[in-house]
């Protein structure tokens, strides 16, 4: 963060600043919203949840080197400065727009129902070829994770990629309004939190919400390969990213090296660059486009645009491809929706040997969430894939739906993750693995177990 002095931030969050007389206030470099993370400078958020009280933990802060606390309710013993709000969230928010407000460098903005990290990091990784690049943290795309993720951006800061997710309407003109991104890459409309969106055009429109917050010279970057979005007029420059005809940044000549390399081409104006991959899918082709498109538009050389691709690698539990022996495990356990699920198998089903698939619960599909799960499970079969591992109460659709396609299917399911990993063994023969559920499932502790068998081997 640019230090901030306690009375701009106190102007920004239309707060009481409060502190000893006598004392003398130090800068705001930083905003964090556990104590634990707390590092001289930092502005301390003093939240309240249903089981923790961050007011609680504000003299402890002040210990730690807190600058200042964001306050919600009166602290008499507070033992550094506060600045007194209404609300701390909404505070953070309304100082994140302000903290934005002073930022010169782009900013890059991903939205959409599936691959936005993987987008988020392709895009930073193409951008560090050429400049200093702040991206958000790990997964902190929600109404508090943005206001923490845009004060990361410090003095050195050339560029920055801030990833936002929602689930419901109105979210994401809430995010829009801090970010006001000059770029937003739409990564595919899915089949994501339709319990509050209700169907595709739901998702669209919901997401779409951040083009309100866009000036008439930026650009959106499409997936130009998905349906929702070639069509689509989001009231701005735009351009697609495909492997379609209709894409004016396009893909050609893709071929998977196993799970652990893509080689294709890059077609750019005139420019036809050849790429090298590290990573699994062709959700990932499509991610390299958005972010060749992000690093055209952002004055990146074709070789600029190649090296930094090529440096890319995927972060843990995103389609995360790594050898036990000789079993090929990709772990892509951190989420997963019927686009992304389907999307995954797609890529499963494409690499050579013995192939198992082992899927978990879809979270948050409202009505539709059976007949999804089962739609699944027939793809399983369809694709050829020769053994199945479903667990959960929603994932008993999937094994129905796979034995509907191919009742001598190799299938099995389990109600939960604890007897799955009672019951279940897998052969060390040569072989890939796919695991993919959604977060909630606890599918990490698979991936755990498997890799402790390779290491008791």
């Amino acid at each position: 963060m640019i230090p901030c002095r306690l009375e701009e931030i106190a102007a920004a969050v239309k707060g009481r600043l409060e502190y000893r007389p006598g004392t003398a206030p130090i800068p705001v470099t930083g905003m964090v919203r556990d104590s634990r993370e707390v590092k001289e400078g930092s502005l301390f958020l003093c939240i309240p949840g249903s089981r923790v009280d961050g007011h609680d933990y504000a003299n402890a802060a002040f210990l730690k080197g807190a600058a200042c606390c964001l306050i919600q309710r009166s602290i008499p013993d507070a033992q550094g400065p506060t600045i007194l709000v209404e609300d701390v969230l909404k505070a953070a928010q309304d100082l994140a727009a302000w903290y934005r407000s002073r930022l010169t460098i782009p900013v890059v903005g991903v939205v959409g129902s599936v691959g936005k990290t993987t987008a988020k990091e392709m895009i930073a990784a193409v951008l560090s070829a050429k400049y200093r690049v702040w991206k958000t943290p790990a997964n902190l795309n929600n109404e508090l994770g943005v206001p923490l993720s845009l004060t990361g951006i410090d003095g050195d800061t050339e560029a920055a990629v801030i990833e936002m997710g929602i689930s419901s309407f109105g979210e994401m003109d809430r995010l829009g309004a801090m970010v006001r991104p000059d770029i937003c890459v739409f990564t595919v409309v899915g089949h994501a939190h339709l319990e509050f969106l209700g169907n595709l055009e739901g998702v669209r429109r919901a997401k779409s919400e951040v083009f309100r917050h866009m000036e008439p010279t930026g650009l959106a970057v499409f997936n130009g390969d998905d349906p929702m979005l070639a069509g689509f007029d989001p009231g701005i420059p735009r351009v697609l990213c495909g492997v379609g005809e209709n894409c004016r940044i396009r893909g050609e000549d893709i071929r998977a090296e196993g799970a652990e390399a893509i080689r294709f081409t890059l077609l750019m104006d005139d420019e036809r660059i050849p790429v090298t991959l590290h990573a699994y899918g062709m959700p990932s082709v499509t991610a390299a486009l958005l972010a060749a498109a992000v690093g055209h538009r952002l004055g990146l050389s074709p070789e600029e645009i190649r090296a930094g691709l090529e440096s890319y690698r995927p972060p843990e539990g995103r389609s995360y491809v790594e050898k036990l022996g000789e079993m090929t495990l990709i772990n892509d356990c951190y989420n997963a929706n019927p686009d992304s699920t389907a999307a995954a198998l797609r890529s499963l089903s494409a690499l050579p040997g013995e192939k198992i698939a082992i899927l978990g619960d879809m979270k948050e599909l409202g009505p539709q969430e059976t007949r999804l799960h089962r739609e699944i499970g027939r793809l399983t079969a369809e694709l050829g894939i020769p053994k199945a591992v479903f667990c959960g109460p929603l994932a008993k659709a999937m094994a129905e739906g796979r034995l509907e396609a191919d009742h001598d299917a190799a299938t099995l399911w389990f109600p939960d993750t604890d007897t799955l990993l009672r019951e279940l063994t897998l052969s060390r023969g040569q072989c890939a693995v796919l695991v993919k559920a959604s977060h909630s499932m606890g599918f990490d502790r698979i991936v755990k177990k498997l890799r402790e068998a390779k290491d008791a081997q």
